[in-house]
């Protein structure tokens, strides 16, 4: 039993070995997903700073946040910034702190009530939702029922709009859904952002890499 033992820890480490110069890669791309992403959503807070502030404090139709420019100041400056940090790669773990917390108070204050999914899946039969239905998860039995009554009101829309409507010009773009706005998207950065927390910036690929090289930080490859 020991000799194929043996043999896969050599094909193993002789394999992987020889990817770690490769080790950037995923660090790199989970940066450039993100950066656009945070750089655009902190730039929409400023140039509608009026606006955001009023939604952020009010609590009948918006968060309900005290001190609500101060809340939207530091979530547009972590995302503005952080955004840049994480697209050249510098200060990438110290950035992706404020982030993780801007993700986390997104998830809680404007997504946790509706659930996961940000378009509501209209046919129950390919929501992801099902696999976790088939082993008795109450919340994904509901999920599957919700998609039962969006397939419908989707269908009632189509019907219209081929009646009333342009349909052809209407869904040149792409198909009508019905948004969900669970914590599906927010929940997806959090995730690619903790990573990126323990991981670093990434090899070759990050500012943070290479000052860290010049001042002995990191062994030279």
């Amino acid at each position: 039993m020991s000799g194929p033992i043996t043999a896969y820890g050599k094909l193993h480490q002789g394999l992987f070995r020889r990817l770690r110069h490769l080790d950037g890669l995923p660090p790199l791309l989970m940066r450039l997903y993100l950066a656009p992403v945070m750089i655009a959503v902190g730039l929409h807070k400023f140039r509608n700073w009026d606006d955001m502030v009023a939604w952020f404090g009010n609590p009948d139709w918006g968060l309900g946040l005290p001190v609500p420019a101060l809340m939207v100041a530091l979530a547009a400056s972590a995302e503005l910034f952080g955004g840049f940090a994480l697209l050249l790669g510098l200060a990438v773990r110290w950035f992706a702190i404020p982030l993780l917390i801007s993700m986390a108070v997104a998830t809680a204050t404007v997504h946790w009530q509706h659930g996961w999914f940000a378009i509501a899946p209209g046919d129950p039969d390919t929501s992801t939702a099902k696999v976790l239905a088939m082993v008795g998860i109450p919340a994904a039995a509901r999920s599957l029922e919700n998609s039962v009554e969006v397939g419908q009101r989707v269908n009632a829309a189509r019907s219209l709009l081929r009646e009333h409507g342009n349909y052809d010009w209407l869904t040149e773009k792409g198909n009508f859904v019905v948004l969900n706005n669970g914590i599906e998207f927010a929940a997806t950065y959090f995730i690619m952002l903790l990573s990126l927390f323990f991981a670093g910036g990434g090899r070759y690929v990050s500012l943070d890499y290479w000052l860290a090289r010049r001042t002995g930080a990191v062994a030279i490859d």
